[in-house]
């Protein structure tokens, strides 16, 4: 579900067949896969106001396969709570339709416009080759001839906006993300102050038609032409068992599907009432230096229980992957990084992925406050002294085909020595939808444990990661003055824990690879100034 910078134009049929391409597993809760979707228009809602047809297209389009061929099927599809889910999502199917109408056509114009281009291309060059040819020389006259190979039309064979490096561009993702975060900002502002109530401005911001919010809030979701539709998903139905364009409208109906159940502990996550938002001071003193570590000695905390278990031997327990040269200072921005532009707009840019699974899907980049993890630890020092852990939850945005934290939440949670869990759920994703926010990932601490992740912790962040493939989990261990951001392989790591059925706190996976890290090497970049807030729902 990535962007890609500077790539070719593609029909509408090319698009679809890369929207079509994606592994759904039956095994992950019903309701991570209605966040995903949720996540897919959010992200399909910037690529198009950033300019970028085809992958708002692909998104659009992968939603609609998701909603209508993917989810009716899922064992928990069939429960009433459920259900009334589906429904909506059908609907949310139903007012995107208009938008793929729209870009279809500039899309397919552009493909071919790129094609009629090529075709010019290659009749020049292959006049020029011939006018070579006769000549038998090099000369001033063959240079000219070589000329028209290069028009100025050649600008629309690439994407308009200019590839960036993450690596090299620091400063200029710093400025572009600060200028575009709070432009969004005033917008939601100024949409709130217009005198749209909570209800309305949620329908407002479901129905997606951006192009035309205005006439999309005044126009009945019943009036789409259902030919329209029909033409349009006709692929994505026929993939559908037994669905007719009535199922759409009135909910298909769910096949027999054996009710499998894993024992996956995944994050629940927290409340839009009673909540404290906190301009936290950026200046807290480094929680890794001799002051931070040495108060750690002041305290006993309760013996806590070890992570390996007396019936586990310490080598099935997943190892953390060595990383090169881990410091904790992000590396100097190169000096040959580009000059920061002084008209920031996010659609004059593109960063181009930084990593890529194992299985060669491109990352988008992360980039990542430094003072982050400083912040969350003086938050979580309470717990850790406590031999309690803490976790929070990394929200952010897209911007240029790469993602911003820009947001640390605290949810309201409950904490043992070994585990922290999420409440409120529904409060929590009611408060991320407000914002606009995509959830990037999760951090918490071990407290007295060294740094890596248990095997709990892989089967929780593999519900974040099926939300989003560039998700990571970030771990403290305070007491070790040590940190790590890490993702699952995938494969085998994503495999794998997604098909474990192992019951139990701790237990073993057969692959030793199962994680890795995500920074440096990987798709994760420390941005020196980018600014976050911090919002603690325990309040």
């Amino acid at each position: 579900m990535n962007g890609h910078g500077r790539v070719q134009p593609m029909s509408v049929e090319q698009i679809v067949e890369q929207a079509e391409n994606f592994e759904y597993n039956p095994l992950v809760p019903f309701k991570h896969w209605s966040r995903s979707a949720g996540t897919l228009i959010k992200e399909a809602e910037i690529y198009d106001h950033e300019g970028n047809e085809q992958q708002a297209y692909l998104l659009l389009f992968r939603h609609a396969r998701l909603i209508l061929d993917k989810l009716p099927t899922h064992p928990e599809a069939r429960s009433k709570e459920n259900d009334t889910v589906l429904q909506q999502l059908r609907k949310d199917v139903l007012r995107n339709i208009s938008k793929l109408e729209k870009l279809k056509p500039r899309i397919n114009k552009r493909h071919d416009r790129y094609q009629a281009i090529l075709k010019e291309r290659s009749q020049a060059k292959a006049a020029n080759t011939q006018a070579l040819a006769a000549s038998r020389r090099v000369s001033a006259d063959a240079q000219t001839q070589r000329g028209p190979s290069r028009s100025p039309s050649d600008l629309g064979l690439a994407h308009s906006s200019e590839a960036l490096t993450a690596g090299d561009n620091r400063d200029l993702a710093v400025k572009l993300a600060h200028k575009e975060i709070r432009r969004r900002a005033t917008a939601r502002k100024a949409t709130r102050q217009a005198g749209f109530i909570q209800e309305d401005e949620q329908e407002r911001r479901t129905a997606r038609v951006w192009g035309d919010q205005d006439e999309a809030w005044t126009k009945d979701k019943d009036s789409i032409d259902q030919d329209t539709l029909s033409r349009d998903m006709h692929n994505v139905r026929m993939q559908v068992n037994g669905s007719t364009p009535e199922a759409l409208q009135q909910g298909s109906s769910h096949p027999a599907v054996e009710n499998q159940k894993s024992h996956i502990l995944y994050p629940s996550v927290p409340p839009k009432s009673a909540r404290g938002q906190q301009a936290y001071s950026h200046s807290l003193p480094d929680q890794e230096s001799e002051d931070f570590r040495a108060s750690y000695p002041t305290y006993s905390p309760p013996q806590r229980p070890s992570k390996t278990p007396n019936n586990l031997v310490e080598d099935s327990l997943p190892q953390r992957p060595k990383k090169e040269a881990i410091t904790h200072t992000p590396p100097s921005r190169s000096d040959t990084a580009s000059p920061v532009p002084q008209d920031l707009k996010p659609s004059t840019f593109t960063f181009q992925p930084s990593a890529y699974l194992e299985n060669g899907t491109p990352l988008r980049t992360i980039f990542l406050p430094p003072d982050l993890r400083h912040h969350f630890l003086s938050i979580a020092l309470p717990n850790t002294k406590a031999n309690l852990e803490t976790c929070g939850i990394l929200c952010g945005t897209l911007i240029s085909n790469a993602l911003f934290i820009s947001k640390l939440v605290i949810p309201e949670q409950k904490s043992t020595s070994d585990t922290c869990e999420t409440v409120n759920e529904s409060d929590l994703f009611d408060y991320i939808d407000g914002e606009d926010l995509m959830v990037l990932g999760w951090i918490h601490t071990h407290p007295t444990q060294t740094c890596f992740m248990s095997s709990r912790d892989l089967h929780t962040h593999s519900g974040y990661q099926v939300m989003m493939p560039e998700s990571i989990a970030i771990v403290c261990a305070p007491s070790k003055g040590d940190w790590g951001v890490f993702r699952l392989t995938d494969p085998p790591g994503m495999k794998s824990v997604l098909n474990c059925t192992q019951s139990g706190l701790f237990h073993p996976h057969a692959e030793s690879n199962i994680y890795t890290d995500a920074l440096r090497p990987g798709h994760v970049y420390e941005a020196k100034g980018l600014e976050f807030d911090v919002v603690d729902m325990r309040h």
